[in-house]
């Protein structure tokens, strides 16, 4: 949304992609936070046919067991639900994040960004 490095990787992929709703939360955040119009994310989660999967029990047990392992990563709340959809949805999760590859998770993680 913000052109950030990365973005072009992003644009690439966000079409008919799947977010968490606890992930979406940040994003919403981070829009009013920088004083974004909200209508701009829900025009781009509609063009996008971006789908906002609900957190719900199986998503908060999986995402729960997901902390032994990434607990040494400094893994957040919404890194592990961003995780823990991933795996289920046997899908490549985005991120800008190094902490978020874990090589015993069966789950790929492609930076966006710095990937070297």
């Amino acid at each position: 949304m913000n052109s950030e490095p990365g973005a072009d990787i992003v644009r690439a992929s966000i079409v008919g992609a799947l977010i968490s709703a606890v992930n979406y939360s940040e994003v919403m955040k981070k829009t009013i936070e920088r004083l974004v119009p909200t209508d701009h994310l829900h025009q781009l989660v509609k063009t996008a046919a971006i789908e906002i999967v609900p957190f719900d029990k199986s998503q908060a047990e999986a995402s729960a067991q997901l902390y032994p392992e990434t607990k040494a990563q400094g893994m957040s709340f919404a890194d592990r639900a961003c995780l823990a959809l991933g795996l289920a949805q046997k899908l490549t999760v985005l991120s800008a994040e190094h902490k978020m590859r874990i090589p015993s998770l069966a789950v790929k993680v492609k930076l966006i960004r710095n990937a070297h």
